[in-house]
């Protein structure tokens, strides 16, 4: 199928930007895309996105049904907060077109849920940018699993920590909301779980607290156990409210044991280890897979193919609600401090509001 698909961008302030600027002007160039309308509720970032997509005043909205209700398009876009995503999805589905959305589905499991039971009865594709588990290292790692060169994968262990425990440090919103570390930051170290696992969750036990020099409101710390439906274990750490930061954003820790070797990723760099570390280990450096884009712009490409008649991508709706059922089981148990059936979790949201 030979053709350019038209897109109207829902929300183009604050990651929106990076939307603009990066993602759906690479889409332009490759000849995928054309960018139809440009909608945020705040009138004074318009004009940035008038000058990033080409578009013409006429093209610019603070009201996303008037935007869809005036363009013709193929998809949309939506990069507002999660809050608004199932009112988003609603209009898009109303006027029967395809959705790219940031992560979450929805700010709750119901209303991922909804979204999920609206989508598919319309018959329409949605995909979900899960960002940081299409980036360059990660998926590194992923395909070097995936490989078999190492043998079966045993187990996996992940570390995100960081000294933000001052109020704004992390975005003053985070401060306020509860569950911060997980619905914020983990979101993500659960969708590369399962990649690298190459599995959905079976259970899944959670321990978060906030401790007592934090000025997060809600739980900035957590000890994670999570065990995938291939047998394979997650050993999880994550902490905003650490004395120091040992793996920020992009530059995580997620060592996979092995049968006939661990492999180590930390802070971009991968290697392999066989034998003794302290004396006689064998440490080779491995090279990052190279493409040309990663992240969103990889995501936005993919799905611009699956519009096309291309395979279906990896972080589709489909794949993505397994994410979100690990995310709000994982609440669930650091909540009740119990073990949680991840896929009984998910079914029975999905009979809830169907």
């Amino acid at each position: 199928m030979n053709k350019t698909l038209r897109c109207i961008q829902i929300g183009v302030g604050g990651w929106g930007q990076h939307w603009c600027k990066v993602v759906l002007p690479r889409l332009q160039t490759l000849g995928l895309v054309q960018v139809v309308a440009a909608v945020d509720i705040n009138p004074e970032v318009l004009p940035r996105a008038r000058e990033q997509l080409g578009l013409a005043e006429h093209q610019l909205y603070t009201d996303a049904a008037e935007a869809l209700a005036e363009h013709p398009a193929d998809f949309v876009t939506i990069v507002v907060p999660p809050a608004s995503h199932e009112q988003m999805v609603g209009l898009a589905v109303a006027h029967k077109l395809h959705i790219l959305s940031e992560k979450p589905i929805a700010d709750t499991m119901e209303g991922c849920c909804r979204i999920y039971h609206k989508v598919r009865r319309a018959g329409l594709k949605m995909a979900v940018t899960m960002t940081h588990r299409f980036d360059q290292d990660k998926e590194s790692l992923r395909r070097r699993i995936a490989s078999g060169e190492y043998g079966r994968l045993d187990y996996i262990v992940g570390r995100n920590t960081w000294d933000c425990r001052r109020f704004g440090q992390w975005g003053k919103f985070r401060y306020r909301i509860p569950d911060p570390l997980l619905i914020e930051g983990t979101v993500h170290h659960f969708d590369i779980m399962r990649a690298l696992a190459a599995s959905n969750a079976k259970t899944v036990y959670a321990r978060t607290w906030n401790p007592p020099w934090s000025e997060f409101s809600g739980d900035a710390q957590g000890l994670i156990l999570v065990e995938m439906e291939n047998g394979v274990k997650v050993m999880y750490e994550g902490a905003k409210a650490n004395a120091s930061t040992l793996n920020e954003w992009c530059e995580d820790y997620w060592r996979a044991e092995c049968d006939h070797a661990t492999l180590e990723l930390d802070q971009r760099r991968l290697r392999v280890i066989r034998g003794n570390r302290g004396r006689n280990a064998i440490i080779e450096e491995l090279p990052l897979e190279q493409q040309p884009a990663w992240v969103n712009s990889w995501l936005a490409e993919m799905f611009a193919e699956w519009l096309l008649g291309g395979p279906e991508p990896p972080n589709s709706l489909e794949d993505n609600i397994q994410c979100a059922a690990l995310l709000f089981a994982a609440i669930s148990s650091a909540h009740t401090g119990e073990i949680v059936d991840v896929q009984a979790f998910l079914a029975n949201a999905l009979a809830a509001t169907a």
